[in-house]
């Protein structure tokens, strides 16, 4: 195990709460594994403490953090540089700190994208109908429009679809009750809502009418299959889980903040989905 010294690198992950991410066992196992000199902290920040916690960081040596619920749109405005894909997004959820400027982009997109080829799937194989209209779905749909993926996008509240399509040209929004015959004409379906999250109503997605060539995906990891996912099973259709967009989303900060391109392997999605798996018999 690394020992830290006076020159170790930091970074970490500031929320309010942040007791519940998985990032800093995410990140803990790429630093073991690389034996680097250097430590990714949960930062629990009060909502009106970020601003001076944010320089407090800087000014502290800190090389990033990742941001989650609910600062996000506190440093997007909060960026001396906003990248392309947080631009296109509309939101950051990674911050590099250079020189004293703050540097934010978004990760969200790639590491969905990178979820699925890492699972077999092309995601310009085909158009993909998106699950809602939130923070996750815009991030998403701009990644895979800027793919080349023709992109449609529907919400229980078909008027946060239309305004959503409105911010990013190409994407199309589809009155939610006509989700389930869409799915006759996509290759890929992705649920970008919180819906089967442990704790939350399941979703409601009818899947008879789909392409018998379509590729189900759900950004939730809690529960790994949820009941979208166990459905899509059911029904033969290719699933694919959340877990791997949290691993590959992580590995843009992990290269800028300790300056190693880290992997994700069956070693890392055991270690941080460990109370998730079913235990051995």
């Amino acid at each position: 195990m690394p020992i830290l010294t006076g020159h170790a690198r930091l970074a970490g992950v500031i929320g309010w709460p942040v007791g519940h991410s998985r990032s800093p066992r995410l990140h803990g196992f790429w630093l073991r594994q690389h034996a680097i000199d250097g430590a990714y902290l949960p930062l629990p920040v009060a909502p009106q403490d970020f601003a001076v916690a944010l320089r407090g960081l800087i000014a502290a040596g800190f090389a990033g953090v990742n941001v989650t619920l609910p600062h996000k749109p506190a440093a997007f405005a909060l960026c001396d540089r906003v990248e392309e894909s947080a631009r296109r997004a509309g939101a950051v959820n990674t911050l590099v700190f250079r020189d004293g400027a703050i540097v934010g982009s978004n990760t969200d997109g790639f590491g969905c994208l990178e979820n699925l080829r890492a699972q077999g799937v092309d995601p310009t194989a085909g158009p993909a109908l998106l699950l809602g209209a939130g923070g996750a779905a815009r991030a998403i749909a701009a990644a895979l429009l800027d793919a080349g993926t023709p992109v449609s996008l529907t919400s229980r509240r078909d008027e946060q679809a239309e305004r959503l399509a409105r911010t990013l040209p190409g994407l199309t929004a589809l009155p939610w009750d006509q989700r389930a015959a869409a799915l006759a004409d996509h290759a890929l379906l992705i649920n970008t809502t919180a819906a089967g999250m442990a704790g939350q109503p399941a979703l409601d997605m009818p899947l008879a009418q789909a392409n018998p060539a379509l590729t189900v995906a759900d950004i939730v990891y809690v529960p790994l299959e949820t009941p979208l996912l166990a459905a899509a099973r059911l029904a033969g259709l290719r699933v694919v889980e959340g877990l791997g967009m949290l691993l590959h989303q992580a590995r843009p900060g992990f290269a800028a903040w300790f300056g190693v391109a880290p992997v994700v392997d069956a070693a890392l999605y055991r270690f941080v989905a460990a109370d998730l798996l079913p235990a051995a018999a």
